[in-house]
């Protein structure tokens, strides 16, 4: 399995949980510079995966709509400008 294809089947929290352990292997310092920038693409591609996964998100979620009397009267897409 490619890095690219096992990218994809990460969850949202499961890349996110990756990212933090990189980035804290990059703040402690005692990585060797060959691994550092081996991790840090690692980091850039969770970054970027994480970011699709919730534009998608966002792009499913939907706001109810209400009429005059304040009754659900149905959903609209919601606004993320």
């Amino acid at each position: 399995m490619s890095e690219t294809n096992e990218m994809t089947d990460l969850s949202f929290e499961q890349a996110v949980a990756e990212l933090e352990r990189i980035v804290e292997q990059l703040e402690r310092g005692d990585v060797a510079l060959d691994k550092s920038i081996e991790i840090y693409e690692r980091g850039e591609a969770l970054k970027a995966h994480c970011e699709k996964l919730l534009s998608a998100a966002e792009k499913r979620i939907e706001k109810i709509r209400l009429d005059r009397q304040g009754q659900p009267a149905g959903t609209e897409p919601l606004d993320t400008d």
